[in-house]
């Protein structure tokens, strides 16, 4: 993806970028000097590429002394002060590389961390509390409810997102990603973009939430209870999680030692889901869970590199587990309003605020250990340094401004969703879900294959391939297209496009002893070679024939026999057409029949009636009548029939002769008397 930075920004936005261009780069070095790299949220992450700054530590913000005050994680003390008067209480304070910012639901104050004073503010683009990403390139505030995504750090910029959020993550590099609740889209903002780019998307319908495993980015599909990687091209591998999930599952920002964090408020539990099955080969390992307090709400989980935090929203609990489910602290903070807020510092610990600011709790992504901190007790002591009383000498009077959307220019599409191919004569039919257009109406559709290529407009959403080789195997790739280029392309399965048999005629006659012969035509094959017929009765399973006939046994009941050619395209080896079914059902009678004459009559127009009752035992049958030795009558008799003389003549007592036969066996029974 290609990223435009030249898309026009709002005066304040202006200021923004211009005074953190011009103060000068103050690195916090971690002791040992283990080297100036990221460290993305995920808190494992390997070195991105460029040199980048550790956010070392974590600034909260003090209602009652006004204030945001900075905490060293490493050493549990308060070291600096920057007074920040009128923020509202449970305001978040929000680090970059030169800046920190102090985060209201109304406006957005920037100042020095060099000097600790306050150098400009901006609107906010939504009235909502922020999720807060401290990663390369950032920080990032996401609105989820409204669907944007601020970066304060250098270039500033507001990303509309189109719609509502659930919870982002980042990887090491500094890309962004997101999902959109309502249209299942998952979409990436790299470092330093303005746009979206969505490359992948969740089943319609599907609830997921994203997380990083290895750095890479990947989705719960919380309905199919399944675990897939993301890239560019789209959904990639996928594994089953072991366990069904609600709706309402918390997801851990990133893997502990191999295993994904999930809160089951419903249930009360924490799961720990093994992440292996993504790897190919790899083992699929038991989920792990763990039961926490029954009455009480629980928030996150938040995920370092060795142990997973919780919070009891209920008892102000702060509660942490290695990957295995152990208990490695339980700490509780003061009740003093709103529950306690975790957030990941980019220094592999979690910070867990009070609402006012007045307690941090500190806890260690090694060993869970968790330290509280009082900033109430650092402000009365003065213990942490405090903004110098000069100007900053390229500071710029602090005129309040708007974090607007940035225009930017269009980037290629992304790649179409869900292609599929099925085979025809000679031919394929392609369908896809429309790609991401990336800022640029989306203008047509190319199709390749190996020999040939067409291109459809980019409304469209199928097309049939023709001129196809019946017999060859083709992959069929689809890529769309807008004013910025041609995106990538994603491919069906292979396809093998042919014209299947036409459906053989069908016949089949039950035997005794439960026994069905079939025999049945050769059909129209197309021009393609046989390679062996496939019949099936029912319940009886599908067998290879080479001929045209076959026999079953132990068929009891009416059953159904169906028969199709197998052709190719081709020498042996080639790929196989099964052809349309040719059908026949049969009836097996369940014994020999059985037959009475119940009466005879005639009725005055030269006509004599047979009466009978005939039990055929589930199969059909034919009852044939004689009256004298040379005229016979039948009919088709089971149950209640009757058999009919036409023009026969007759005086006194006369003699009736009735014989039915069904593949079971014969049956028979005479009359003598004068008819009725």
């Amino acid at each position: 993806m290609t990223d435009d930075k030249s898309g026009s920004k709002s005066p304040a936005l202006q200021r923004l970028s211009a005074a953190a261009r011009g103060r000068a780069a103050i690195a916090l070095l971690v002791a040992g000097c283990l080297g100036l790299v990221g460290l993305a949220v995920t808190g494992q992450a390997s070195v991105p590429p460029g040199l980048q700054f550790i956010q070392v530590g974590h600034w909260v913000y003090n209602s009652t002394s006004q204030a945001a005050f900075h905490v060293d994680g490493s050493t549990g003390q308060v070291d600096a002060r920057a007074n920040v008067p009128g923020a509202e209480q449970g305001s978040q304070v929000v680090q970059g590389e030169r800046s920190g910012y102090v985060v209201e639901r109304s406006r957005i104050t920037e100042f020095s961390k060099s000097t600790l004073s306050v150098e400009n503010s901006v609107t906010p683009p939504a009235t909502e509390q922020p999720v807060v990403l401290e990663v390369a390139g950032g920080p990032y505030l996401v609105y989820r409810n409204a669907g944007r995504i601020a970066r304060l750090g250098d270039p500033t910029a507001t990303v509309p997102a189109g719609g509502p959020l659930s919870t982002p993550v980042a990887t090491s590099d500094g890309t962004v990603w997101l999902h959109r609740i309502d249209t299942g889209s998952i979409c990436q903002l790299p470092r330093g973009a303005t746009r979206l780019a969505c490359p992948a998307e969740l089943p319609k319908g599907h609830g997921g939430a994203l997380a990083v495993v290895g750095d890479r980015p990947v989705v719960i599909d919380t309905t199919a209870d399944t675990l897939h990687t993301i890239s560019g091209d789209g959904l990639g591998d996928s594994a089953d999680i072991g366990l069904k999930l609600p709706p309402t599952a918390q997801v851990a920002n990133s893997a502990v030692d191999g295993r994904l964090a999930v809160v089951d408020p419903d249930r009360k539990q924490l799961h720990l889901i093994g992440t292996a099955g993504l790897e190919k080969n790899g083992p699929v390992a038991r989920p792990v869970s763990v039961d926490l307090p029954k009455e009480g709400k629980i928030a996150g989980p938040v995920a370092a590199s060795h142990v997973v935090m919780v919070v009891d929203e209920t008892r102000h609990e702060v509660l942490t587990y290695d990957s295995k489910g152990q208990l490695k602290s339980s700490k509780k903070l003061p009740e003093n309003g709103e529950p306690p807020r975790p957030a990941l510092g980019e220094d592999n610990r979690i910070y867990v605020d009070t609402s006012d600011g007045s307690r941090v709790l500190v806890v260690d992504g090694e060993d869970g250990s968790a330290a509280e901190v009082s900033i109430d007790d650092a402000a009365r002591n003065g213990t942490a340094d405090e903004a110098t009383t000069e100007d900053p000498p390229d500071s710029e009077p602090l005129v309040p401004g708007v974090l607007s959307d940035v225009v930017a220019a269009a980037t290629p599409p992304g790649a179409p969703r869900n292609v599929k191919a099925v085979a025809g004569d000679g031919s394929a039919t392609v369908t896809w879900g429309a790609a991401a257009n990336n800022g640029a109406r989306i203008t047509r559709y190319r199709l390749s294959w190996p020999g040939g290529s067409t291109t459809v407009d980019g409304s469209a959403s199928s097309a049939t391939v023709s001129g196809l080789t019946n017999g060859k195997s083709y992959v069929i790739t689809v890529t769309a297209e807008n004013s910025a280029g041609r995106g990538s392309g994603a491919s069906a399965k292979a396809v093998v496009p042919g014209r299947a048999a036409e459906a053989p005629k069908v016949t089949a006659k039950a035997g005794a002893d439960g026994r069905v012969s079939v025999t049945w035509t050769e059909p129209e094959r197309h021009g393609a070679e046989l390679v062996h017929y496939l019949v099936s009765a029912s319940g009886k399973g599908e067998r290879e024939v080479s001929g045209q006939s076959t026999e079953f046994q132990g068929i009891t009941g009416t059953t159904t026999i169906t028969v199709r050619a197998v052709t190719r395209y081709g020498p042996s080896g080639s790929p196989v057409l099964k052809g349309n079914p040719g059908k026949q059902s049969v009836t097996v009678p369940s014994g020999p029949p059985t037959v009475e004459i119940t009466g005879v009559r005639g009725d005055g127009n030269n006509r004599l009636i047979v009466s009978v009752n005939a039990d055929a035992k589930g199969s059909s049958a034919t009852c044939e009548a004689r009256f004298i030795e040379f005229l016979s009558a039948s009919a088709a008799c089971d149950g209640p029939s009757e058999i009919v003389f036409n023009n026969v003549f007759w005086a006194g007592s006369i003699k009736i002769t009735v014989n039915m036969t069904t593949p079971a066996g014969q049956a028979t029974d005479s009359w003598t008397g004068a008819p009725g």
